[in-house]
């Protein structure tokens, strides 16, 4: 049931729903940092003052402003000031450089830029002028300020394309995805429903803000009128001061976090690691069950998972009253309005929080089928319960003398492994098998060293069939990771794992 107030679930634009939020709880707290503190109301009076400011130095609805700011109260404050003047906003992640910052700004056209100046260690204004970029600010701590009284009136629609997001491009340039005001809604409304949070909870944000999640989140805490402590640089254990000091309730990111949770709790065992933690929650990457079935027993706190991409922010969640046997095992189930068909194998999309496309005419044409669903790349099935169950990735399978090998199968049963903290499972050339399958992990501190008929004969034990056991066993001090969600770069390691071996 929709637990909303009514005046909520039909905003027309994010500034429509930030205005109606702050009439209903002007003084109830949204954002925490540190010792600051940020109501729904001060956020919208504040928001109004920025894009006002914004509008005496040229921004005017459809201007394209990118910024790649961090998690910060600034960050959102500017991002809500450019929706109120129905800029199109295109965010880049902080940690990106010249190649993916050049390619966004190019592509997107941006006519304003706004940078953190020097962020750690990093001087992102220096880097914004070598490539050219127009209209540079920084806007770390300070942020554009006028009269609200000078503003045209706010966006009437939230249909338009406002937001430009950025593809990884971990194996080519990045690609431009094209998002509404509306869509973005759309996905925020689908975490925030399936999560079943109420105005007690208190949320947290350790991803940068300029990912698509963002916006997922702030729509969460604008319909259910809670707040979140905004993380600028998450670490463990240096952030847990603030999630007990703010007694959160609900954190995550994606299933890196989890792990990186549990292998603080296993420092404490019978300590309870943040004591007003109640629910992890998370996507954007592979979950094996065995990390469900750790977190809960470990942490004594429910774990929920869900499955979304840039293109779409949010497509199915794990709901915490659904059985041990879901939670683990599947993605959770779609909201009203998000249709799912697998089409030989591949999950397929259509719905309001779908994507508009990409910013390249040829790419949208490919990336969507003659009815209108989107192509994911990802490999799934739907249960008979209407649960998703992802089985990997079109690009993941691996293709052993004929045979399809599911690296997902194989990666959630060495998740289970006492001397393995991750696994990555990748298929390399062979001129006899077509592909080799390959298993690259990391072991925990003090683990025993790994071999690779040990970990055959465990896959066996485990009931693996023979042709997908792997063949080659490589031992990593870390796997590579995005900045992001901190998601697995295979593409690294198929090329460094594809040179002849010595």
């Amino acid at each position: 049931m929709d637990r909303t107030p009514h005046s909520l679930g039909h905003a027309r634009t994010l500034w429509d729903l930030l205005a109606r939020r702050a009439a209903l709880t002007p003084d109830r707290p949204v954002l925490l940092q540190g010792d600051r503190r940020l109501t729904f109301g001060e956020l919208r009076a504040r928001a109004e003052r920025v894009a006002a400011g914004l509008y005496g130095m040229g921004v005017r609805p459809g201007t394209v402003v990118a910024w790649q700011l961090p998690t910060r109260i600034e960050t959102a404050l500017l991002s809500f000031a450019l929706a109120r003047l129905g800029a199109v906003q295109s965010p880049v992640i902080p940690f990106y450089r010249d190649r993916e910052v050049g390619f966004a700004l190019r592509e997107s056209k941006a006519e304003f830029f706004a940078v953190p100046g020097v962020w750690r260690g990093h001087d992102h204004t220096e880097t914004a002028r070598r490539l050219g970029a127009k209209g540079i600010f920084e806007a770390y701590d300070t942020l554009p300020d006028g009269d609200p009284a000078t503003l045209p009136a706010p966006p009437a629609e939230g249909t338009s394309v406002r937001w430009i997001y950025w593809t990884s491009g971990t194996t080519s340039d990045p690609k431009g995805v094209l998002h509404t005001d509306r869509s973005l809604i759309a996905g925020g409304s689908c975490l925030a429903h399936a999560l079943r949070l109420t105005a007690d909870d208190v949320g947290s944000i350790a991803f940068p803000y300029a990912h698509i999640g963002g916006p997922d989140y702030m729509v969460m805490l604008l319909l259910y009128g809670f707040p979140a402590v905004m993380f600028e640089h998450f670490a463990l254990p240096d952030a847990l001061p603030e999630y007990r000091r703010h007694r959160v309730t609900v954190a995550g990111g994606s299933t890196a976090f989890y792990s990186l949770f549990l292998a603080e709790q296993r420092k404490q065992p019978g300590d309870k690691l943040i004591p007003s933690l109640r629910l992890l929650a998370g996507g954007g990457a592979p979950k094996p069950p065995e990390v469900y079935h750790c977190v809960v027993r470990e942490m004594d706190v429910q774990l929920t998972h869900g499955y979304g991409m840039t293109e779409v922010p949010m497509i199915t969640m794990g709901d915490p009253r659904d059985t041990p046997e879901h939670l683990a095992t599947t993605e959770g189930r779609p909201p009203a309005g998000m249709e799912i068909r697998i089409t030989d194998g591949e999950v397929r999309l259509r719905g309001e929080a779908v994507c508009r496309g990409y910013l390249d005419p040829a790419q949208t044409a490919a990336a969507f089928d003659t009815d209108g669903f989107l192509r994911t790349g990802d490999l799934g099935r739907v249960t008979e319960s209407g649960h998703l169950v992802l089985t990997g990735r079109l690009k993941d399978v691996i293709i052993r003398k004929g045979e399809n090998i599911s690296a997902k199968e194989i990666e959630d049963l060495l998740a289970a492994h006492p001397a393995i903290a991750d696994a990555a499972v990748i298929g390399l050339p062979d001129a006899d098998r077509g592909e080799l399958v390959c298993a690259v992990v990391e072991q925990p501190p003090g683990a025993a060293g790994l071999t690779l008929p040990e970990l055959v004969s465990y896959l066996r034990a485990a009931g693996l069939s023979v042709h997908k056991l792997p063949e080659r066993l490589e031992v990593v001090e870390a796997l590579p990771r995005n900045e992001t969600l901190r998601k697995v770069l295979k593409y690294k390691l198929r090329d460094r794992y594809s040179r002849p071996l010595p």
